[in-house]
């Protein structure tokens, strides 16, 4: 079975975990390197948080800490920012960076921003299709390869690099807003928004890696399962 057995397209899962990786590490780095780079109207990244969501009338967004190492984000459900430990009371370029980009998720649910309203509604859809994708997959083929439930369970998977896709203008977006009020509030200097903006490029590769896996496991499934017939 293939499921179970080596096949070359366990190559394709091997270079998605190695993109992923990467990206991983360079974030961690970007971010570690400009953690020291402290900025100099010493504001910490929770006092821009709140800068950011008063002036744009979001006095209602709370925030709140979050136990780890950059697993800040923003609660759209309970009108929440919260930042990570290591984010929350630094001064760094790196941590209002961060901030900033958060705030800026804040702003797009405000806006109503498109890519943010699709995500959030391929949520539910994307966790039932990777509950059922793989059970469609292995009943298709204990059933002498019926390609109907195979297909059916590669589409499910593929929901997952469908969520993926969309998930990149939603990033993107949050760092270019986050960007532009920084230069406009003038709360980095130019050489410190230029440094927080490295670091908010790093982070937006970690979501092309994650899209790029993404299709590498649905091109998988496609060359092992797509077309399969009865012999």
């Amino acid at each position: 079975m293939p499921f179970f057995i080596w096949d070359p397209t366990y190559i394709f899962i091997i270079i998605g975990l190695a993109i992923s990786g990467i990206a991983s590490s360079y974030v961690k780095s970007t971010y570690h390197k400009f953690s020291d780079v402290k900025s100099s109207k010493g504001y910490t990244a929770t006092q821009v948080s709140r800068m950011i969501l008063d002036s744009a009338d979001l006095q209602h967004v709370r925030l709140e800490g979050i136990r780890g190492d950059l697993t800040d984000h923003y609660d759209s459900k309970n009108d929440v920012l919260r930042l990570s430990e290591t984010t929350r009371k630094s001064t760094s370029v790196a941590a209002i960076g961060v901030a900033a980009h958060e705030a800026g998720h804040a702003i797009q649910d405000k806006v109503n921003y498109g890519p943010l309203r699709l995500r959030a509604a391929l949520v539910p859809v994307t966790n039932f299709g990777q509950g059922v994708s793989f059970p469609l997959i292995f009943a298709g083929v204990i059933f002498g390869y019926n390609q109907t439930l195979i297909d059916l369970g590669i589409l499910f998977f593929s929901l997952t690099l469908v969520f993926q896709l969309v998930t990149l203008p939603v990033e993107f977006n949050a760092s270019n807003r986050a960007v532009l009020i920084l230069k406009e509030q003038q709360i980095l200097t130019s050489q410190e928004l230029s440094q927080a903006e490295k670091v908010l490029k790093a982070a937006a590769l970690t979501y092309v890696a994650a899209a790029l896996a993404s299709f590498l496991n649905v091109l998988r499934l496609v060359i092992l399962f797509g077309g399969r017939r009865r012999d």
